[in-house]
């Protein structure tokens, strides 16, 4: 929900002169197969349950911490005057939050439920979300 929530409300704010039409078809490529990988591979293993508590649990605090801070952006974003600047805005020197955020929560969740899987699937989403992220960002710096 974390994740959702945020991405359809977005649909009806997206920053003024957003055009996804020029970003790589690679980079959409690995992003598409690794968003159904990762959605089908959370829900096909029971692996990331929560369990009794253990030094091992910390990979899972730290996933919701990131996701957290993936809130508190998206907070930041909606307040803003939504401009393609701060929508691949950076936070706490966290290089375009939105994309990084998630995606770096799913790995830790991936390590916490010890679902290599997962991991691989969240490095092909990565390298297309964060990727295609990375693209925009330098567009309108340049």
């Amino acid at each position: 929900m974390m994740l959702i929530i945020p991405n359809l409300i977005w649909t009806r704010h997206q920053p003024e002169g957003y055009d996804p039409q020029n970003e790589s078809k690679t980079l959409g490529a690995f992003e598409r197969i690794g968003q159904v990988l990762v959605t089908c591979t959370a829900l096909i293993f029971s692996d990331f349950n929560l369990r009794p508590w253990s030094t091992w649990m910390l990979w899972l605090v730290a996933a919701v911490l990131l996701m957290l801070l993936y809130e508190a952006w998206w907070v930041r974003y909606f307040k803003s005057k939504k401009t393609l600047s701060d929508f691949y805005s950076s936070i706490f020197r966290i290089p375009v939050a939105g994309a990084t955020l998630p995606v770096a929560a799913f790995f830790l969740l991936g390590v916490y439920g010890k679902v290599i899987w997962l991991l691989i699937s969240v490095v092909i989403l990565g390298i297309g979300h964060i990727g295609i992220h990375l693209q925009h960002q330098r567009e309108i710096k340049h």
